[in-house]
């Protein structure tokens, strides 16, 4: 099956990491853990990806920025349900030295899409000229 556009994004491929890692964490936990933290965090890391996936679907960018702005918000909400965890002891320091590098890469490209998303908008509102060079364009 051929990659969609999204998939070759890397702010997509770190949320997919973050949230496949999670998984394979949470599935060990107890009852109590998995159906109040675990839960919680599966949904807030699965929706990163989710709404990337989503709004690269859109066909414009305001549709794609308003989507950018729910994986922003999913991934604030991620970074507290792993805070609750880890002060839960739900989470080994092992576990937040593999998980901590993903989240300080994703938040700053998750950022980054959103400014690339926003700038393109405005771009468009005001019939700018589009600001890269048809070689770079997807």
């Amino acid at each position: 099956m051929e990659k969609s556009n999204f998939e070759n994004l890397r702010v997509f491929q770190l949320a997919e990491k973050l949230a496949d890692y999670v998984w394979n964490i949470v599935i060990f936990w107890n009852q109590l853990a998995t159906d109040t933290v675990g839960k919680q965090i599966i949904r807030s890391a699965d929706s990163i990806g989710a709404n990337i996936a989503e709004g690269s679907g859109r066909y414009n960018f305001k549709d794609n920025l308003r989507f950018v702005k729910i994986a922003r918000a999913s991934l604030h909400e991620t970074r507290y349900w792993l805070r609750r965890a880890y002060t839960r002891k739900l989470l080994t320091n092992e576990q937040i030295n593999v998980i901590q590098p993903i989240v300080d890469e994703l938040s700053p490209k998750l950022n980054a899409y959103f400014k690339y998303s926003a700038f393109h908008l405005s771009a468009i509102q005001f019939n700018k000229p589009h600001p890269l060079p048809l070689s770079f364009r997807q």
